[in-house]
């Protein structure tokens, strides 16, 4: 019997083993990409490992500040792979006061400290280290109504309000 139980650990020692992750940023760092690439305002995720396929779902649409302005929609997909998102829908960028979708994003090399966001029309290099931590993401429109504070505090008031 001991046996048995000594060949069963073997096995399972021998047969890899993903756990789950906790955050979306935890899964993009497990993936080779940088954790910061989605804003703290993720509410949840779903990642299907056989498609790669991953979806997540923010509090409400937001922008994010990096090197430039970041615009996520409400929900933003793409298929995750190891250092790259690629066929990405819900996230736009702005360049020269346009807002471009962003289609896929890449790591190479993570020793050159790059990562590059493909806009269509062009590619963008950034450094990596813009995208260590996630950023606050305000919501559509925060600027015009002088917002100062994160989504989190607008959303808490607003449920205050439904008390």
């Amino acid at each position: 019997m001991a046996l048995i139980a000594l060949f069963g650990l073997l096995i399972l020692k021998l047969i890899p083993f993903a756990a789950p992750s906790d955050s979306i940023h935890d899964l993009l760092r497990s993936h080779g990409l940088p954790g910061g690439l989605f804003p703290k305002s993720v509410e949840s995720f779903v990642f299907d490992g056989d498609t790669g396929l991953l979806e997540a779902r923010l509090y409400g649409p937001c922008y994010a500040k990096y090197d430039g302005m970041a615009f996520f929609e409400q929900v933003v997909r793409g298929n995750l792979s190891h250092g790259e998102l690629r066929a990405v829908v819900g996230l736009s960028q702005e360049e020269l006061f346009l807002w471009l979708p962003v289609k896929e994003i890449k790591v190479s090399d993570p020793a050159s400290g790059v990562i590059l966001f493909d806009i269509g029309l062009a590619h963008k290099q950034m450094s990596l280290s813009l995208f260590e931590e996630p950023p606050d993401c305000r919501p559509e429109g925060a600027a015009l109504l002088g917002f100062r504070e994160g989504f989190q505090g607008i959303k808490e008031r607003a449920f205050q309000g439904q008390r």
